[in-house]
This record gives structure tokens, C-alpha cells and sequence, in this order.
């Protein structure tokens, strides 16, 4: 008889998320924009703090466009970005026709190495070619080095836009991932530690970059009793019902944190006894994660299996595991786009997986996943 499938990250209702859908309804708001959609976006600003402005938008990538554009970043011009990580932190680079500049990532967090950052920045310079921007990711959930990163971007006068799609609810220093960079994105995906079922919101430090992203979202419609554009809009408003189901998500968003990381804790417990088995872990007391998924690395010579055995093994039990992101400058699309670094993301990439994470699991859950790994049998 076969096992009921554990997945690696479902959407995870609060139970009141049908309540602000339901007064959408109501109220006949059921557009893009109403009261869902304010108080979403004031429920993060009062959740994200140090004195951010939001907009909720259509999705994550929307975000990201926006951004870019509020930077002014045009066809012809270069912008970093983090390699390891989803190719949609990279795409709206290339929607503007600009060129995505990859860089490797460090050891400690995964995410963008502050040293080959620099030397990407000196190089891209001496060739008459000033990155417009710099993207660094926090990846599942983990905060990237973000006062080394900002100290560089400040010293060569870079803004910053921060992709925090997976890092709600994660710190660095004791203040929230998203509100670092001038600019930033959360993504509310249906995988996502909240979620709105698609959706996602841009962040900004100033007030009048959030009226642009809005003016923009919105076909860029000019102030006039007849329908006038003079510049290109686009349609990323996020809708007043699907705001409603992030406004119950908020409300539950602390204990879905509590609920990736106490997951996180039960896997290192539990696995702890399997040499070769490696956790990405907070370096130190400065970093925050919420966990969003627990990945592993596997040292196939400690362990007697590979990455791709365990998935498979786990696979066949019926439970989700999913490679970590293939490295962007190894992607087909990108294989002519600038690359600094050296290996580090590639052997990430070739020895991790993501675990089942989902604040829904049960422990009977997190138990079979633990077991199954333990019952591995060495196959090299």
C-alpha cells in the first residue's frame, strides 16, 4: 500500500484567511487594489520595521522588474548577481536587456561572497562597465553577509536591491532580511513561509519609490479622466482578494518560523549521528534564519551514497527531496554572462538537497524522512 506522499514545502493555511476573503466579497472589492491590499502592505511595514514602505504585487519577479527599473537600470547596462540561487533572481535582469553578472558564493552562508563581489566590481570598472545594481539572496532563508556586502556596495556608490523572497521572517544583526538595500522583494509563492498563493511585494526605503512601483504595477496610467500613458506600465498589482489570504497569513507568520525551525532542529538532532551528513547552519549569533527549507550536503565518501542516491531513496518512499538551485552561470540561458568565483556554489550544487520543511509536517512526518535517511545503504 503505498505511503502518504510528504511534500517539501506546502502552503499552510492559519485559519483565517477566508474571513478577509470573504469581506472582499462582501464589499464587492475584488480588483486589483482595495482595504486587503492596504493592510497587507501595512501589516509587513509594521512586521519588516525600520521605516519601510511596501507594495504587493503579482509575484516576486514583478518585484524584482520594478526594482530595476525604479534604479534605472537600461539595455546595455550590467547588474550582479548572486549565481547560486532561482533563476528568477536573474531574469528581470535580462527584461530590461541588461547583463547578469554572477558571482560565487561563501562558505559560512551560501550566499554572495563579499570577496569576489569586489573583485567583480574592480574588474567590470576597469572595463568601462559600472554595475548598476547588486542582487545578493538570501538563500532558504538564510541571511546573506549583508554588512560586508553593503560596505562594498557603498563604497563604489552600487545600490542595492535585495532579493529576500525566501528570507521573511530571518535577521541579520537583530533587523529583518528586506529591509537592507535601498530596494527589496519578498515573494508570498505558494511554497513560500507565508503565502498568498502567488504573490509578492516590493520594498523600498523611500516613500515615493513604492507610489512609483504602484503607478507602474498599474499600466502606468496617468492622472486624467480619459485612459493617457506616457511610459510603458505593467499589469503587477496584486489583487484585493489575494491580499486578504496574506493578511490571514500574517497572522500566523511568527509561528510558521517557529514551526521551519524547530524542523530544522529535529533533523540535526536526529541525523547527527551520520558522519558525512552536513547542515547549512547560522555561522553565528549574528544571523537569524527562518529555515525556510533545511538543506544538507553530503560527503559521498563519509557516507558511501551520494546527493542523488538519497533523493532517489527518498523518492521511492514516497517523500519529496529537491537538489539545491543549480548555480545560474552553469544555466544554458546565462552561459554568456560574466562569471567570479571559484567552485564553491558548483560543489554546493553537485553534493545538497532540501529536506521536506513545510510548517504542516507532523512529526510522524519528520520521523519517516529521519528514518528513511538513516536506513541508506552505502551503494559506492
Amino acid at each position: 500500500m503505498q505511503t502518504e506522499k510528504i511534500y517539501l514545502s506546502l502552503a499552510h493555511m492559519g485559519g483565517r484567511e477566508q474571513e478577509f476573503i470573504q469581506q472582499a466579497f462582501d464589499t464587492n472589492w475584488v480588483v486589483p487594489m482595495g482595504p486587503n491590499l492596504d493592510a497587507f502592505e501595512k501589516d509587513l511595514e509594521q512586521f519588516l520595521g525600520n521605516g519601510v514602505y511596501v507594495a504587493g504585487l503579482s509575484a516576486g519577479t514583478a518585484a524584482l522588474h520594478l526594482g530595476l527599473i525604479l534604479l534605472g537600470v537600461k539595455a546595455g547596462d550590467e547588474v550582479i548577481c548572486q549565481s547560486f540561487t532561482f533563476s528568477a533572481s536573474a531574469n528581470p535582469i535580462v527584461y530590461q536587456g541588461a547583463t547578469p553578472v554572477f558571482i560565487d558564493s561563501e562558505h559560512d552562508t551560501w550566499n554572495m561572497s563579499p570577496e569576489h563581489l569586489e573583485r567583480a566590481i574592480k574588474d567590470r570598472i576597469a572595463k568601462g562597465k559600472k554595475p548598476k545594481a547588486i542582487i545578493p539572496v538570501h538563500l532558504y532563508g538564510m541571511p546573506a553577509n549583508m554588512e560586508a556586502i553593503l560596505a562594498i556596495a557603498n563604497s563604489y556608490e552600487i545600490p542595492v536591491l535585495e532579493d529576500s523572497a525566501e528570507a521573511l521572517g530571518s535577521m541579520y544583526k537583530g533587523v529583518h532580511c528586506g529591509t537592507f538595500g535601498e530596494l527589496a522583494v519578498l515573494s508570498f509563492n505558494g511554497n513560500k513561509i507565508i503565502t498568498t498563493s502567488g504573490g509578492g511585494a516590493l520594498v523600498a526605503k523611500k516613500e515615493e519609490w513604492v507610489q512609483k512601483a504602484r503607478f507602474l504595477a498599474t499600466q502606468a496610467r496617468d492622472a486624467a479622466p480619459h485612459y493617457q500613458h506616457t511610459q510603458i506600465g505593467y499589469n503587477y498589482r496584486m489583487s484585493n482578494i489575494v491580499a486578504g489570504i496574506g493578511r490571514g497569513q500574517m497572522l500566523v507568520l511568527p509561528e510558521r518560523v517557529e514551526q521551519r525551525r524547530k524542523n530544522n532542529q529535529f533533523y540535526r538532532k536526529h541525523l547527527a549521528e551520520i558522519d558525512g551528513i552536513i547542515f547549512q547552519i547560522e555561522p553565528s549569533s549574528d544571523f537569524y534564519s527562518n529555515y525556510w527549507l533545511t538543506t544538507i550536503l553530503i560527503d559521498p565518501e563519509k557516507t558511501g551514497f551520494t546527493r542523488e542516491d538519497l533523493r532517489l531513496t527518498l523518492d521511492r518512499a514516497n517523500i519529496e527531496a529537491r537538489p539545491l538551485w543549480k548555480p545560474l552561470h552553469l544555466q544554458p540561458v546565462f552561459a554568456r554572462s560574466p562569471w567570479y568565483g571559484e567552485k564553491v556554489c558548483e560543489t554546493l550544487f553537485a553534493n545538497g538537497l532540501c529536506l521536506p520543511s513545510g510548517s504542516s509536517l507532523t512529526d510522524d512526518d519528520l520521523a519517516r524522512v529521519v528514518n528513511t535517511v538513516r536506513n541508506m545503504q552505502p551503494v559506492i
